[in-house]
């Protein structure tokens, strides 16, 4: 075999030592299978008729994917990989709260700048009111593109009632 090696070198000098074969074999899951995963993994399982899993774990997303016929068969770790590949992971979600007063801007500059430039002979003394106290959604965690957790709305529906909590801190 070495022997084999000089001799193509002294022919055909550097391009001797090129590889004759492309190696390994195909993929099995071509580029828009992949593609179309990563999509199915971002959505919620109910969305597939899917019940009792809030999110996809990779065992229950890899027995989707072969029962719906996207793949024939598929490993957790294979399909690891093609989820990171795709920019796809997991990640906790987030909320916010957008506030409803049409004035919100304003009081929220005031307050920046007394944070900012505080009286110089007083003080600025900040209060927060809490409650009311009720069951509500939970952040979670889901897969998601990377850099783009899904977003859950703060404010929801108050079905089972609510619970007001009053403590106190003497210092």
């Amino acid at each position: 075999y070495v022997r084999d090696v000089i001799h193509a070198f002294n022919e055909r000098g550097f391009d001797a030592l090129d590889p004759k074969w492309s190696g390994g074999r195909p993929r099995a899951i071509s580029e828009r299978v992949r593609e179309h995963i990563c999509l199915i993994a971002t959505t919620v399982p109910a969305e597939w008729g899917i019940t009792g899993h809030s999110t996809w774990s990779l065992r229950t997303l890899a027995e989707h994917l072969i029962s719906r016929g996207v793949v024939t068969a598929i490993s957790r770790e294979h399909l690891r990989r093609i989820l990171r590949a795709g920019g796809v992971s997991w990640q906790t979600t987030t909320t916010w709260k957008a506030s409803t007063d049409p004035h919100f801007i304003a009081k929220m500059q005031r307050v920046l700048e007394l944070y900012d430039h505080p009286p110089a002979d007083g003080r600025v003394i900040c209060l927060d009111e809490f409650g009311p106290l009720n069951l509500m959604p939970r952040r979670g965690k889901r897969w998601r593109p990377a850099g783009s957790p899904a977003r859950l709305r703060a404010t929801y529906n108050r079905y089972n009632g609510v619970m007001h909590m009053i403590a106190a801190l003497d210092l």
